[in-house]
Formats: C-alpha cells, sequence, structure tokens
C-alpha cells in the first residue's frame, strides 16, 4: 500500500499540473470576437399633425365665382410634397379693398399691399400667397423678392404690375427664396380654373390643421350673388386689422370705395374680436375682391336694402373665417365666447373682453375645465377699464356664477365645472355701468401650444 505522503505528493502535482494547464488557457490570446453589427439609423419619422377637435367636418361646397380663377403649387419654399403657392386671376374691372397688420415691422408683402390698394384700374388684377416664409424683416433682400415675384406674375398674365398683390406666411426673418415661386409661375398660369378654391386654402396653410372655408349667396335685385373667402390662420392671433391671410370673392358690383367702408366697418366685429396668444403677425392681410361679373344691380348707396343684405352676407362669412382660426388656434381644445356687457361704453366692454380672453391664467383654467371664476375677477380689474366690484355679475353660460361683488348664493362648483366640460364655453360679464358691450372670441391655452412654438423652425 502507498504511505500517505507518497499520496499526497501526488495529489500535488497533479493539481499543480491542472493548474498550469488553466493559467496557459488564461493567458493565450483571446479569439476574436464579432462585433455586433449596429443597425442602420431609422430616418426621424415626424408624427402627423393632429387635426383639431374643434375642426369642421370637412369644407361647405364652394360656388365658383365669376372673374375668379385659382391654382395652386408645391414649389418647395419650405414645406415638401405639399401645395405652397397659389395664385387668383380676377377678371378687370374687379374692385379690391382690404386691411392690414399695424404691426411697425410689418412685411415687405403687407407695405407692397397697401402703397397698391384703391389705385385706379379697369384691368385684371392677381394675388399670389406663399407660405413658409413670411418675407418679414428681411430688409432689401424682402423687397427685391416682392419686385421679382410681381413682375414676374404681371409679365405672364399681361397685367399691370401695380394689380398684383402679394402675401407671405411663415418664418421671420429668413430671406425668401423668391426663385422658387417665380419658377412655378408658368405652371400656376396653366392651371388656373375656377374651381380650385379648396386647393388655394390648403396652399395657404402654415400650423394650420384644417384648410378654412366659407360661402354665402344672397338673392339681390337682379340676380344672386354669391361670396367665398378662405383663410389660414393658427398662432400668432391677436390681429389689429383682420388677421392672418383671409381672402374673400364676390360677384357683386361694388365700387372700391363703398366695398373699401363696408370692410373697414366689419373688421372690428370680427377679425380684431378674436385672440389666440395675444401677438399680432407682421404679415396680417385681408382683401376682399368684388368682380362685378353678377347680374345683380350695383351696390353703391350703403344705406339701400341690397346694400345692407350684402354687408349682413359678408359680415357672416367673415365671422365664420374668425371663428375657425380660433378653432385651429394652436394646441386649443376650447372655443371660448367671451361677452361684455353693461360697459360704460363699447371701448371699455372691448377692453375687458380682450383682457380675458388674452388671459393665460383664464385660458389654462378653462384647458383643466376648471371654473375658477377669480381669475375672471383679477382680469376685469386689470384690463384699464371702468368697474365696480359690487356692481360685477360673472355667468359661465346659463350658470349664474357671481353677482353683487361675491359668489352667488345659487353657484355650485358642479355646475361651474359642467359648463366647462363643454367643447364651446361662455363666459359672459355684466359691469353694471352703462350700455357699452362687445364680444370675443378665444381658446384655451394648452401644453400643445408649447410644443408646437418650441419645434416651430425644426
Amino acid at each position: 500500500m502507498p504511505k500517505t505522503d507518497d499520496l499526497k505528493k501526488a495529489s500535488k502535482k497533479k493539481l499543480r499540473k491542472t493548474v498550469g494547464k488553466l493559467l496557459k488557457q488564461l493567458e493565450a490570446p483571446a479569439a476574436p470576437v464579432a462585433e455586433p453589427q449596429a443597425a442602420p439609423a431609422a430616418a426621424p419619422v415626424k408624427a402627423a399633425k393632429p387635426v383639431s377637435p374643434l375642426a369642421p367636418a370637412g369644407l361647405p361646397a364652394l360656388p365658383e365665382i365669376a372673374g375668379v380663377r385659382v391654382a395652386a403649387v408645391a414649389a418647395g419654399v419650405k414645406y415638401q410634397n405639399r401645395r405652397d403657392v397659389m395664385l387668383v386671376h380676377l377678371a378687370p374691372g374687379t374692385t379690391i379693398a382690404g386691411a392690414f397688420t399695424r404691426s411697425t415691422t410689418r412685411s415687405a408683402p403687407v407695405l407692397d399691399c397697401q402703397s397698391k390698394l384703391g389705385l385706379p384700374s379697369d384691368g385684371p388684377a392677381a394675388i399670389l400667397v406663399n407660405s413658409g416664409n413670411s418675407n418679414a424683416f428681411t430688409g432689401r433682400n424682402g423687397v427685391e423678392a416682392v419686385q421679382r415675384i410681381t413682375n414676374a406674375v404681371a409679365d405672364r398674365l399681361g397685367m399691370a404690375e401695380t394689380r398684383v398683390y402679394t402675401a407671405s406666411t411663415g418664418v421671420i426673418g429668413q430671406p425668401l427664396p423668391w426663385e422658387k415661386i417665380t419658377a412655378k409661375i408658368d405652371d400656376l398660369a396653366v392651371n388656373l380654373a375656377p374651381g380650385n378654391m379648396a386647393d388655394a386654402a390648403a396652399a395657404i396653410m402654415t400650423t394650420d390643421t384644417f384648410p378654412k372655408a366659407a360661402t354665402r349667396t344672397i338673392d339681390l335685385p337682379g340676380g344672386p350673388v354669391s361670396i367665398v373667402g378662405i383663410a389660414k390662420g393658427s398662432g400668432m392671433i391677436a390681429p389689429d386689422m383682420a388677421t392672418m391671410l383671409v381672402y374673400i370673392f364676390t360677384d357683386a358690383k361694388v365700387p372700391q370705395p363703398q366695398l373699401q367702408k363696408m370692410v373697414s366697418a366689419l373688421v372690428p366685429g370680427t377679425f380684431n374680436a378674436i385672440t389666440v396668444d395675444s401677438d399680432t403677425s407682421t404679415s396680417d392681410t385681408l382683401m376682399v375682391c368684388a368682380t362685378g361679373q353678377s347680374a345683380a344691380t350695383p351696390i353703391t348707396d350703403l344705406r339701400s336694402k341690397p346694400a345692407r343684405a350684402f354687408q349682413t352676407a359678408l359680415a357672416e362669412v367673415m365671422t365664420d373665417l374668425a371663428h375657425m382660426v380660433v378653432k385651429d388656434g394652436e394646441g386649443a381644445t376650447k372655443f371660448v365666447t367671451v361677452r361684455v356687457t353693461g360697459a360704460r361704453d363699447d371701448a371699455d366692454a372691448r377692453r375687458v373682453a380682450m383682457s380675458i380672453a388674452n388671459s393665460p391664467l383664464v385660458k389654462t383654467a378653462i384647458a383643466g375645465q376648471d371654473p375658477n371664476w377669480g381669475r375672471i375677477v383679477a382680469a376685469v380689474g386689470k384690463s384699464g377699464a371702468e368697474a365696480d366690484r359690487d356692481r360685477l355679475t360673472i355667468r359661465f353660460g346659463d350658470v349664474l356664477v357671481a353677482e353683487n361683488g361675491w359668489v352667488a348664493p345659487s353657484y355650485t362648483e358642479d355646475a361651474g365645472a359642467a359648463h366647462m366640460r363643454q367643447p364651446e364655453i361662455t363666459i359672459h360679464t355684466d359691469l353694471g355701468l352703462g350700455s357699452g358691450a362687445f364680444t370675443a372670441w378665444t381658446c384655451d391655452l394648452t401644453a400643445r401650444y408649447i410644443e408646437i412654438n418650441a419645434d416651430y423652425r425644426s
């Protein structure tokens, strides 16, 4: 039998041999391991723009306006694979009225249109609009871009350059690539047709989530008159004349001075009564064009019954478009009517209405469906209008909220919250001081508004 010491020696020798093998394996160079192949980076996919929950079901049926032909194309000014330039050809004799932003930094197209409006001419006219670039705060480059475009349109369509109006909407401070637009003038000219108004409404959109159009037809002595309007606007909405871009066409016969008087009278209660974010644009433009192609009797006396009927229909189209701009407010989920009555005068009523409509505290409370009526009181107080706490009455729709300087005994938070849950809400404030009244329209302020504007130039 082997001795114990011999067994121990054999075990140690075996252990040393095993350890040696392990050390050699560890010291040997490692077999190359194939690097995992990185998956190719996926192209960033921009999420589809959500349509406003307040959007109408679709565009109304738009009648063709005699004397108006329209075309829209994709020029790639900023956006890709979508129409972004529209051209309107207006028959000889068309009269044009307008209103424009009073911003002291208004764009080159606005200044050019203002210089031409009202100039005598019986010839044809044209309007060219691009989206994606506002041609604002672009210095001499902006003026040259307008001249290049208006001259190209005038030459191609055979009209005076003074009868060509342009507008641009989009990013401020970037030179307009006018060459991309003038390169498409031929395409636009050959595609001019009466039935392309819906395409034009889409071509002028920027952050809009839906195209905007409205129409009315009325019977006047001698025949019917039709009105069709299109608009764009979603953010930077607190107009100081009209709003964003609005183009309205009618076949009525209306001399330019009378048409201008009507437009100027209607702007304060329509486009100057809306706000999304309290910011006035550099590019706000409203133009109303009357081709005179209807068989109806000319409208020359603004006190006449036909003139009043036409002005009422025009006001309805302008109001519809103004409401659509608010309903497409960036990130909007609520359409809000702010009615102020009982003010010392209409000017004070407007101050209070716009103070409420522009208040971030009011607008965020509405977004949260919170009937925080104290914020209404605060907005009245900061407006600068004459007010008396103990005469103030506040209603949310039909719900009496506060009166006589205190919350109404009948008011309950549940009733107020129920009204705030509706997609369209009304805030009615009566100051109890006089007969002044004004109605403004606004929307709520949501996190989506911040997202859109934080990413606007991306």
